[in-house]
C-alpha cells in the first residue's frame, strides 16, 4: 500500500490574518513528501470559497515540479463540467512535459452547489458533461483530430502532448456507490473520500470489493482512499483542526458530506469521524499500525490529508516524515 499526500488547500480567516501563504506551504509539502518517500502529491481544484483555494491545479503542480525531482504530482480532481476539455488537455500536457512525465490526472464531475452556480452549469447535466468532456480530453491526449462544431468550427489537434502515452495515469473520483461499477468497467483507477460518504471501514471494504468485481480481468486499476492523518505530539490540537475542517465543509455545502450529516448528525463531530477510522490521529507508530486495516480492506494508496484545518506547517511536515518512515510503499 502506497502513501501519498492530498491537499485541498483549505484556508481560514485566522490563517489569512497571520500572513500564512498556503501556496508556499503546499510547495513545502511537496518537498517534504518527496524527502519522506511518499508516492504522489495530489492537489484539489475548488472555486469561490475558502474550503479550497486552488482554482487552477496545473499552475501549482507545475510549480511543485520545479521544487521536486521524483515524486509524482496529481490533480484530484480536475472538475470536467467546468472546463473546455481541449484547454485542459493542453494545460495538463504542459505539466507532464515540465515534470518529465510525473503527472497523475484525477477527474470528477463536481459536488459543491456554489461552484456550479459560479460557472453557470446546471448540476443535473453534470454526468452528461463529464462523459463528453472525458472522451474529448482522452482523444486530445492521444493526438486524435478534434472536430469542433458550429459555424466557426473545424478540426484541430493539440500541438503539445503529454510525455506519458497515450495519456497520464487516470483516476476517477467517486462519491456515489452506484458510480463504482461505471468506473470499474472502464478499467480506470478510482479515488474515494470515505469520511464524506461511508459509515465505517467494513462498508468501505465492501465498496472496494464491489468495484473490483466489475473490473475487466486485465485491468491494472487501483483504489485510492483519502484519510485525515496526524502523527505527532499534539493530538488534541489535531482534533480541533479536524473539527474546523469539517465545519468548513458543511459551511460550503459539500453535498455528499452534508447529506451524510443530515442522515446522522453525529458525523458532523470530529470524534465520530475519528471513531469511524477515517481520521487517524495519534503517535506515529499508532497511526501507522491503524493504517494496516486499510491495506486489508483492499486500499492500494492512502491519500494522506496532512494539512487540514489550519494545522501549523511544521507539524504537517513532521507527520509526513514520521509516517513516510513507517509506511513503506
Amino acid at each position: 500500500m502506497k502513501l501519498s499526500a492530498f491537499t485541498v488547500v483549505d484556508a481560514y480567516p485566522a490563517e489569512a490574518a497571520g500572513g500564512r501563504d498556503r501556496y508556499s506551504e503546499v510547495l513545502d509539502l511537496a518537498v517534504a513528501s518527496e524527502a519522506a518517500g511518499l508516492t504522489t502529491l495530489w492537489i484539489a481544484e475548488h472555486h469561490f470559497q475558502p474550503g479550497g483555494t486552488c482554482p487552477c491545479p496545473p499552475i501549482l503542480l507545475a510549480a511543485a515540479g520545479l521544487r521536486t525531482r521524483r515524486i509524482r504530482l496529481g490533480a484530484l480532481v480536475s472538475v470536467l463540467p467546468f472546463h473546455n476539455p481541449i484547454e485542459l488537455a493542453e494545460q495538463y500536457s504542459m505539466v507532464d512535459q515540465l515534470t518529465a512525465g510525473r503527472l497523475n490526472l484525477g477527474v470528477g464531475s463536481g459536488y459543491i452547489p456554489l461552484e456550479f452556480q459560479g460557472f453557470g452549469v446546471d448540476p443535473s447535466t453534470k454526468r452528461e458533461r463529464f462523459d463528453e468532456a472525458l472522451e474529448t480530453l482522452l482523444a486530445a491526449f492521444r493526438g486524435d483530430p478534434l472536430h469542433i462544431g458550429g459555424p466557426h468550427g473545424g478540426t484541430v489537434r493539440i500541438n503539445v502532448g503529454p510525455v506519458q502515452r497515450p495519456h497520464p495515469p487516470l483516476t476517477i473520483a467517486v462519491q456515489r456507490r452506484e458510480a463504482l461499477a461505471y468506473v470499474a468497467r472502464r478499467g480506470t483507477s478510482v479515488a474515494m473520500v470515505p469520511y464524506a460518504t461511508v459509515q465505517d471501514l467494513p462498508e468501505l471494504a465492501d465498496q472496494i470489493a464491489e468495484y473490483r468485481r466489475h473490473l475487466p480481468p486485465t485491468a491494472k486499476a487501483t483504489v485510492s482512499v483519502a484519510l485525515h492523518l496526524y502523527a505527532g505530539e499534539r493530538p488534541e490540537a489535531a482534533r480541533q483542526a479536524l473539527q474546523r475542517y469539517l465545519d468548513s465543509r458543511l459551511a460550503t455545502q459539500s453535498a455528499f458530506y452534508q447529506d451524510k450529516v443530515r442522515k446522522d448528525p453525529r458525523h458532523a463531530d470530529a470524534r465520530t469521524i475519528e471513531q469511524s477510522g477515517f481520521a487517524l490521529i495519534g503517535s506515529p507508530s499508532d497511526v501507522a499500525e491503524r493504517l494496516e486495516a486499510f491495506r486489508a480492506a483492499g486500499v492500494d494508496e492512502v491519500l494522506g490529508m496532512f494539512d487540514f484545518g489550519g494545522l501549523p506547517a511544521a507539524e504537517v511536515a513532521a507527520s509526513v516524515r514520521a509516517l513516510g518512515a513507517r509506511v513503506p510503499g
